[in-house]
């Protein structure tokens, strides 16, 4: 049975996590090249260790690239790290006079405050990023490919991390404002609380784009192993808490060869896996994909592995 709902228009983004290993890259890229047939596509990487140069055979980098004979897709490997620099940039001004304003610090303490990173910014910046590319509205599907389960479940997690740093800088600046209104009974906002209350919009913004079960879709890519099956479990479960739509899942690599020997042990010893898998998953769609003889590198070997993703090409979308 192949993805469903993919297509769907108000469908916007749809991001593919698991166990490191187990393909998700691939799915991510495929599902990509089958949604570009129809819709202008942006496949992004959020992983540090970005793979999608390495998939497509092609350089992409940190600016969008348009992908080599694939006209409607593009692109992009995202640096969380550098875009919390170019924050840190935007901001200086904004952050000192918050630090300035609201403790005790002197001006080498801040300095040092400076070179520190805020819990959660990274990864809150790796999202900011693709909201704002989402409501530039430039494309019409965006497919996130992210990082082994642990940094993906920080990256859905970062939001809450910066809300509450938002709101331990809004306390200290409460005081801050009490003090002035106290002295001069007046007190006019300025910069470093127009840079609180955009950081919560965007907070707001993340939050409700991970939350809206329209929107944006969560695939988990998982392989008939014990240890994928029980982490992919365990992602289920952190999903569910941050209220993420997850209606289907990729079993990746399931042999289907039944001749003797090498390839009937390994189908043998998957089925146990396989039965498992349905019932801890039961409720979701399982879409099963099949062991390729050749690595999935490169147009042709993702274009076999999109047919097979996406079935039966005939129906048009909703």
């Amino acid at each position: 049975m192949p993805l469903t709902g993919l297509e769907n228009s108000e469908l916007k983004m749809i991001i593919f996590g698991g166990k490191g290993g187990v393909g998700k890259t691939s799915c991510a890229i495929a599902s990509a090249i089958g949604l570009a047939e129809r819709y202008k596509t942006l496949v992004i990487s959020t992983d540090p260790a970005h793979s999608i140069s390495d998939s497509l055979d092609q350089h992409i980098g940190f600016k969008v690239h348009q992908v080599d004979t694939v006209p409607n897709l593009f692109a992009l490997e995202i640096s969380a790290d550098k875009a919390f620099q170019e924050f840190k940039k935007e901001h200086e001004r904004e952050l000192i006079k918050l630090f300035d304003t609201s403790t005790t610090l002197d001006d080498d303490d801040i300095q040092e405050m400076m070179n520190l990173s805020i819990p959660g910014i990274d990864e809150v910046m790796s999202f900011k990023t693709i909201i704002d590319l989402i409501e530039k509205n430039e494309y019409e599907k965006y497919v996130v490919d992210t990082a082994p389960t642990g940094h993906a479940l920080r990256l859905l997690s970062s939001p809450g991390l910066l809300d509450g740093w938002i709101k331990m800088a809004a306390k200290m600046r409460w005081k801050y404002r009490y003090m002035i209104e106290s002295f001069s009974g007046n007190y006019n906002e300025d910069e470093a609380d127009v840079m609180l209350l955009n950081l919560k919009k965007t907070v707001t913004r993340i939050s409700s784009l991970l939350s809206n079960g329209t929107k944006c879709e969560f695939i988990p890519v998982c392989i008939p192993e014990d240890m994928a099956i029980q982490e992919t479990a365990r992602l289920l479960k952190e999903l569910g808490k941050y209220r993420i739509a997850s209606r289907q899942l990729i079993l990746n690599n399931v042999m289907e060869s039944d001749e003797a020997g090498f390839c009937h042990q390994r189908r043998v010893a998957q089925m146990k896996y396989i039965a498992q898998a349905g019932q801890l998953f039961k409720g979701m769609q399982i879409v099963t994909v099949p062991v390729f003889p050749e690595e999935i590198k490169g147009l042709e070997a993702l274009k076999k592995l999109r047919d097979v993703l996406f079935g039966d090409r005939t129906t048009a979308p909703v």
